[in-house]
């Protein structure tokens, strides 16, 4: 029987070792601290279909219905059923966009409609959307369910190094073992880079450091929310998404910003993650007053971007490893799982995920 190696216990990690094992193949996923608690961090992400790139999509269209797939599979809730929204200049693009893609419903909103929506929001009369079948991603739940399904495959160690043995097979050296597979897919966040360059692959991976904080309701409509995105500079930024708690009382609010760090993960300048917090907490008072303007959590993670746009994404394959490279990709989890559980298990990578296919890029 084949057997693969899965580094990193992230989304992207077990929704690959989730694809791999409906497929058969022995799996064993290496993972240095609690599964998700890396770049997976949080209680939401945003799920929506709006992209700059036709292709993507395609693919995110696949990917919410294989969410749906993993709900009825899972027995949970995985995107909530609320839509997303979104405000600013953007929206007649993305309708346009949207428009042509039968499977990813969307419509304007008056501004009386944007309120019902999305009470906490300040007074707005531009551009505005709804994502019919976007909403929040419930992390927490998804991390569970799958972590639950994988758990005689989980092992809690940390990965020193990956080398390709001469007389076939991978090696992998943990903090307390080696292990020989055939085949393994970095899945190891910011980790990935490193362990792949030492292979011969260079992931033009940049580096940043992102914060995200988490408010609490004070509005009195209840109810449950949409996510948010905020393109319009109405209140001060132009990169705001939101996106609510199970239950809606609490609301984490990020701005798209982040400040660069080194290869080796140092932050180049600690005090910027400070500034993006006070920008995020400014822009909530200003454009949010249905939130207590003091944060009760933060959230900070890495940012691993790729040169051709914010929603960019690729996998790297050579000679018995595949590695993942990507921001945003939450919402991508279980067709990107299942695009490397092909590449693991077949050799190839199918071709819109290859990294000279760009995959979405930027307008």
């Amino acid at each position: 029987m084949v057997r693969v190696a899965v580094v990193g216990a992230g989304i992207i990690g077990l929704s690959t070792a989730f694809a791999l094992r409906r497929r058969g193949v022995e799996v064993l996923v290496l993972e240095s601290g609690a599964p998700g608690g890396g770049q997976s961090a949080g209680q939401g992400r945003i799920f929506r279909h709006a992209h700059d790139d036709p292709r993507l999509v395609a693919q995110v269209v696949r990917s919410r219905a294989l969410w749906r797939e993993w709900e009825d599979e899972l027995g949970v809730e995985l995107v909530a059923p609320d839509g997303a929204v979104a405000i600013g200049d953007g929206v007649p693009a993305k309708l346009a966009t949207l428009a042509q893609v039968p499977d990813a419903p969307a419509r304007g909103l008056t501004a009386d409609e944007l309120r019902a929506r999305l009470p906490l929001l300040a007074r707005y009369d531009g551009p505005a959307m709804l994502d019919v079948h976007g909403g929040a991603i419930r992390t927490r739940a998804a991390i569970g369910a799958l972590s639950e399904r994988l758990a005689g495959d989980l092992v809690t160690d940390h990965v020193l190094a990956v080398r390709r043995r001469d007389g076939g097979g991978v090696e992998i050296r943990t903090g307390t073992d080696a292990h020989v597979v055939d085949h393994v897919v970095l899945c190891a966040g910011r980790g990935t880079a490193g362990l792949a360059r030492a292979l011969g692959m260079d992931l033009p991976v940049e580096l940043g450091a992102h914060v995200r904080l988490t408010f609490e309701r004070s509005d009195e409509c209840g109810g449950p929310l949409p996510t948010f995105q905020d393109g319009s500079g109405t209140f001060g930024e132009t990169g705001v998404y939101a996106s609510p708690y199970p239950g809606s009382e609490r609301y984490a609010v990020g701005l798209s910003g982040h400040t660069p760090a080194r290869p080796d993960g140092a932050v180049e300048r600690p005090a910027a993650l400070a500034d993006l917090a006070e920008r995020t907490a400014a822009y909530v008072r200003r454009a949010l007053p249905g939130l207590r303007p003091e944060p009760v959590e933060h959230v900070h993670c890495w940012v691993t971007a790729l040169p051709w746009g914010e929603d960019g994404v690729g996998i790297w394959q050579h000679d018995g490893v595949t590695a993942v490279a990507g921001h945003n990709l939450f919402k991508q989890a279980p067709v990107l799982g299942d695009a490397l559980a092909t590449a693991a298990v077949t050799g190839e990578v199918p071709a819109d995920w290859r990294p000279e296919a760009e995959l979405g890029r930027a307008a």
